[in-house]
């Protein structure tokens, strides 16, 4: 490449008719530019291109008048509509000529699982005079190494797993030292309690335009996601500025926050259970099974996980977990002392230490003014009590929202239980307690 070092500003381009139509997510971009921001590169614009030859060309020049760096996925099929190479070819000015060496590795492609190369893939072993085809060890589009106006462009395959691996073998040992001598590294932690206004207010200072670190927030279903971005000369600086200020978030925020990175609310109460050495069981209703699909989501989640009572119709309550009709009667399905007999029932049917209880009204119809839509009860049996909690997540909000919004709740009440538990009967930090030198 002819620029030596120094890249400091990338543009993403992502080409794909279904990616402008909404049949397909674009997850390459993302994972792109966190990829590029861990060697100090910026990812200045995100761009979304049909498979449209002109308006692919088009965007390919002014990505290299604007930017220091191209990166490009999509377009490298074998059918009509993948026209990455052309637009390449034309923006270089150069024809396109067939690559041999990429053309054998199609053909062993093909001939590894028992099967003659078709015809049409041979296009994909075409690449601009004087680029160079970048290998794909996982399928069989080559991708395309070539400077546009001076500017490195590198194209790859829009299949996700082909992308990664092509990305983290082929480009990015180059970019990172083409790249600018600072990195830029994020920290995600998760919180559930609070919303994100008030999580704001009490963060507001790490907020700050222009302070580094810096720290932003997102929300998804309760779930507000706090992102700490640090700019310094290299990797384990940042990393200690990351680690200063999780630190000061958790001294901050306390218990809400229950996880960071991949890490989930099921997967906290799991580590917590576990430690514990305690079992835990459900008993649902408006949820229809939902809590007890996110506690078996955690690999291992048999050590404490036992089962659950989906019991949707009254009936069920009261033959397999014991609620009277006399309480169903009087109360409604919806209330705090079905809410309070459900889990109760459940910890006695199948022998668990604690047991949570889901009722509710998730709509869209079902509701009335005294027990409008979004109305929940919450059970909560642990080893030595039953407390019952009432949320009220909305009267317009859509059903699947206030089914997937219960059931969280439902995990960090139990989560919150647990470390109260935890912190009483030992000293010691517990798995998933809010101790700043050991994140859940």
């Amino acid at each position: 490449m002819k620029r030596a070092r120094n890249i400091q500003h990338a543009w993403i381009l992502a080409c794909g008719t279904e990616l402008i139509i909404g049949h397909c997510a674009d997850t390459n971009s993302a994972w792109l530019a966190e990829k590029l921001a861990s060697v100090g590169i910026e990812t200045e614009r995100i761009v979304t291109v049909p498979d449209r030859a002109t308006l692919l060309a088009n965007a390919l020049r002014e990505a290299a008048a604007a930017g220091d760096l191209i990166l490009l996925t999509g377009g490298l099929g074998p059918t009509e509509d993948d026209l990455t190479r052309a637009a390449l070819a034309e923006v270089a000015g150069v024809p396109l000529t067939i690559d041999p060496p990429s053309l054998e590795s199609i053909r062993a492609f093909f001939a590894e699982r028992g099967r003659e190369m078709p015809p049409a893939n041979e296009v994909q072993a075409m690449i601009p005079r004087g680029a160079r085809a970048l290998p794909n060890l996982c399928g069989t589009a080559p991708g395309i190494g070539i400077e546009l106006q001076g500017t490195p462009c590198f194209a790859m395959p829009g299949v996700p797993f082909e992308m990664r691996a092509m990305f983290e073998r082929e480009v990015l040992p180059e970019l990172a030292a083409l790249a600018s001598s600072r990195v830029l590294l994020s920290r995600n932690l998760h919180c559930f309690g609070r919303g994100e206004a008030d999580i704001g207010q009490s963060i507001r200072d790490l907020m700050a335009p222009g302070r580094n670190p810096i720290v932003g927030t997102r929300a998804g279903l309760g779930v507000i996601t706090l992102r700490i971005d640090a700019r310094a000369a290299d990797p384990p600086t940042a990393e200690s500025m990351l680690d200063e200020a999780e630190r000061e978030l958790r001294a901050r925020l306390g218990p809400i926050i229950y996880g960071r990175g991949d890490e989930t609310l099921q997967s906290a109460v799991g580590e917590l259970l576990v430690a514990a050495n305690q079992t835990v069981a459900v008993a649902e209703s408006c949820t229809g099974g939902l809590l007890g699909k996110l506690l078996t989501e955690v690999p291992g989640s048999s050590r404490y996980f036992l089962g659950g009572i989906l019991s949707y119709a009254d009936a069920v309550k009261t033959r397999l977990l014991g609620v009277s009709q006399e309480t169903l009667r009087s109360h409604g399905a919806v209330s705090e002392r079905v809410a309070r007999a459900m889990a109760e029932g459940a910890a006695a049917a199948l022998a668990s230490d604690w047991a949570i209880s889901i009722t509710g009204i998730a709509g869209p119809a079902g509701g009335s003014a005294c027990k409008p839509v979004g109305l929940v009860y919450l059970g909560l049996k642990t080893p030595t009590e039953v407390q019952v909690s009432e949320f009220r997540l909305g009267e317009h909000t859509p059903r699947e929202v206030i089914r997937e919004r219960a059931a969280r709740c439902a995990l960090n009440l139990l989560r919150l239980a647990l470390l109260e538990r935890a912190k009483s009967d030992t000293p010691n930090p517990q798995p998933g307690s809010n101790h700043p030198a050991k994140p859940v």
